[in-house]
């Protein structure tokens, strides 16, 4: 008999894995057990026989481990989609070295009035800045917005962000967008001292900071990036877990996981707090 390559027979169980099936259904001698025949040949070494029975026997770990795989969140590719997720990724990767004073996913929704008032005190601001009055923020009254607040972006720093956060691509920041926006700013934004972040906003600041609380609280490897794995942990601290809990985790998830890639990024966290909270819903009818 022929002896099986490696590199075949990693390809097949790189394929189980992934699929979550039995790689023995692959393999010849599930053809016919009875038999032990590979492609209509009797294996008549001793040695080969063995061989078979190890990789049977690996196969079968592997196919217990593959189950859980294929049930565990998909695994993203390492390269953010854009510069501006890369620099978000990486401050958030620097706000986590200094933790997180959220000790439970309880201890966020309990800041939920607060975080809701100082968010909806946003809306002067942008009203500020609206020069037209028209309802959102163009590129033009962005600049104007970020000089005053003293943000020293770049051109293409102020494009990028401003593309991010005209989701509906109408090239107008909406009131919802404005808070995303700001939020996202402060983030990327390096602090001028330890007490001064350089936006000129010390009330909406910490308010601010307590969701980046919440999302370093959330991302409990560290890697700028939520999972749904992570997700379920969150909530499962702070109940007795069970099926109830685990679906009340899948659905806050998806609900922020708006590209369905599975890995949230703090800018898909921010916009699902503001509708969790009803910012932007309805903000027209209101006025």
């Amino acid at each position: 008999m022929e002896m099986v390559s490696l590199s075949v027979f990693m390809l097949l169980m790189e394929c189980s894995l992934l699929k979550g099936q039995s790689m023995l259904s692959w393999l010849p001698w599930t053809d016919d057990s009875s038999r032990g025949l590979k492609e209509g040949k009797q294996m008549n070494s001793l040695a080969s026989r063995q061989l078979w029975l190890d990789l049977e026997c690996f196969v079968s770990i592997c196919t217990v481990m593959g189950g859980a795989i294929g049930k565990a969140d998909s695994v993203k590719d390492s390269v953010p989609a854009s510069k501006l997720e890369a620099k978000m990724v990486e401050a958030m990767r620097r706000r986590a070295v200094a933790g997180s004073t959220m000790k439970s996913f309880n201890t966020i929704i309990l800041k939920f009035p607060k975080i809701d008032e100082s968010l909806r005190n946003c809306k002067a601001i942008f009203e500020q800045f609206d020069e037209d009055s028209n309802g959102s923020i163009d590129p033009e009254e962005l600049k104007h917005c970020f000089h005053k607040l003293e943000v020293d972006f770049t051109e293409e720093e102020i494009t990028d962000i401003f593309k991010a956060c005209d989701i509906d691509e109408n090239l107008g920041i909406m009131f919802n967008e404005f808070v995303v926006l700001l939020c996202l700013v402060f983030l990327l934004k390096e602090p001028i001292n330890a007490q001064k972040t350089g936006l000129c906003l010390p009330d909406l600041e910490a308010t601010f900071q307590i969701l980046v609380d919440a999302f370093v609280f959330l991302d409990k490897n560290k890697d700028g990036y939520v999972s749904k794995s992570e997700m379920v942990e969150a909530i499962n601290e702070s109940t007795t877990g069970g099926r109830s809990s685990g679906r009340i985790a899948m659905r806050r998830f998806e609900e922020m996981d708006w590209d369905r890639n599975g890995m949230v990024t703090f800018k898909e966290f921010l916009f699902a707090f503001t509708r969790w909270l009803g910012i932007g819903d309805g903000e027209e009818e209101d006025e």
